[in-house]
């Protein structure tokens, strides 16, 4: 096997196992890849888009809200918080979420009101960015 097996696992069940060339997430510190004899590790990334390019070199995208991810002898194990294919999100739901989050950070009183707000708002967001296409376009990668 010339690739790394990866396994993305969320609280809705499993969504991809498979072999794939590479996997790039939204890393809490900054964006990352990780290849095939990629060093042992465990990270945190967040709200975002993986990217996982196949085995045959396909792109496949799912829209997150964060989770971890372990990689230890060529497998990948991501363990999201949410993850859905753009194909499979509801644009309308999407958007009525983002209204509501904009009203509660508008109503916010304190800070942790508007963290959370905000966290609202950006998970919203990144959903409407993947299920649009905005995101994910061949020239990123």
């Amino acid at each position: 096997m010339n690739n790394l097996l990866v396994e993305i696992v969320s609280p809705t069940g499993k969504l991809f196992t498979g072999e794939a060339s590479g996997i790039q997430a939204p890393g809490v510190k900054g964006s990352f890849e990780v290849l095939r004899n990629h060093a042992p590790m465990i990270a945190a990334f967040e709200v975002g888009t993986l990217r996982v390019t196949s085995a045959s070199g396909e792109k496949i995208l799912f829209a997150t809200s964060g989770g971890f991810l372990e990689v230890m002898n060529n497998t990948v194990s991501v363990l999201a918080e949410s993850a859905e294919l753009p194909s499979e999100i509801d644009v309308e739901r999407a958007r009525k979420s983002e209204q509501r989050a904009v009203a509660l950070l508008a109503e916010a009183g304190d800070a942790l009101d508007r963290e959370r707000a905000q966290a609202a708002l950006d998970r919203a967001r990144n959903r409407l960015r993947n299920a649009m296409g905005a995101v994910g376009s061949e020239q990123e990668f």
